[in-house]
């Protein structure tokens, strides 16, 4: 089964959760500090501190949950205050994967440029207000997931592995909400971040095309600023795609196959909200730098560690191309 051993993926999650909440907790203290240095944000970074609060109180709430899961593996306390972690566990998840979606919406429209003016005007309209988008996102996903409570029914589980307030969708709305939440939770996001994912190839592959025939191949095209921008977009996109396979076929084996793999998903959402900080950090120029820095220095004082020290680029400002992009 998957879910058999439940102690393992306690553990497991334990470790990823650790690296979810210093990368995460990374972004928005660097955030917070370069708010209060030019008193704004820029709409990549209200996203980006969006996207790292709703991994942190995600991340608090499922391992509180598993937490609370082995400790009182029999279940004494009452079934409500585990339903209701597990349904704000779900509506996060939610917000996660339209945050991701949306910045990469917000990359895509800075890159790209399109000759659709209806088009355009939706993308201007959507980048102006992206602070109600994102408390929009938030409150969507509270929406979504709170009928969880009325269409799904407590897991009637007798064995050993069985898990404090779970929900399973025991009947035929139950299956149906189901369906419409992983569409609307996984497939919906992942579908617009792969369209936004090929409009940004296609810039990409355009602009090289152009750089090389203006220098006449005499060296190979530069895009500097633009380019790394570019490969966070990308790598968010392959991240979350692989998420979402497996995403998907661990709710396909709960739905339809009854596995009690529930504390997988949380496992898996857990890799995957790290892996992403960790992409963001990379793709944010100055927070990468700060990291860097930072780590070598730590390195510095014992050094044993000094062979993983990693050197420190310094980018020449001629070499990077003329458009750049305020990530």
């Amino acid at each position: 089964m998957l879910g058999t051993n439940k102690m393992s993926l306690w553990v497991m999650t334990g470790l990823s959760a650790v690296t979810t909440m210093f990368f995460n907790l990374y972004i928005f203290l660097m955030s917070l500090h370069n708010y209060k240095q030019k008193k704004q944000w820029s709409p990549s970074e209200t996203i980006i501190v969006a996207l790292s609060l709703a991994n942190i109180t995600h991340q608090v709430i499922c391992y509180f949950w598993m937490t609370m899961d082995e400790v009182d593996f029999e279940c004494h306390i009452a079934q409500m205050p585990y339903t209701i972690m597990v349904v704000l566990i779900f509506s996060f998840k939610f917000t996660i994967m339209w945050d991701s979606s949306f910045l990469t919406f917000y990359y895509s429209t800075k890159l790209v440029s399109t000759p659709n003016r209806c088009y355009t005007s939706v993308q201007a309209t959507i980048i102006k207000h992206v602070t109600p988008a994102v408390f929009a996102i938030l409150l969507c996903g509270l929406g979504t997931c709170m009928p969880m409570l009325v269409v799904f029914h407590p897991a009637n589980d007798t064995s050993e592995d069985k898990d404090c307030g779970v929900l399973m969708p025991d009947t035929k709305p139950g299956h149906i909400y189901e369906v419409l939440y992983l569409i609307l939770s996984d497939v919906l996001p992942g579908m617009f971040m792969i369209k936004c994912c090929i409009s940004i190839s296609v810039h990409l592959a355009v602009h090289l095309r152009h750089m090389k025939a203006s220098t006449n191949g005499a060296h190979a095209p530069k895009l500097g600023t633009q380019m790394r921008v570019i490969q966070m977009a990308l790598s968010l996109v392959a991240v979350f795609l692989i998420f979402l396979v497996v995403d998907l076929y661990v709710n396909y084996q709960i739905a339809v196959h009854h596995e009690n793999a529930i504390t997988l998903t949380f496992f898996f959402t857990s890799v995957y909200t790290t892996v992403s900080a960790m992409v963001l950090i990379y793709g944010k120029k100055s927070l990468w730098k700060v990291l860097l820095h930072e780590s070598n220095i730590c390195m510095d004082a014992y050094p044993c560690l000094t062979c993983l020290k990693m050197p420190e680029e310094k980018v020449n400002s001629s070499s990077s191309a003329p458009a750049r992009i305020k990530n």
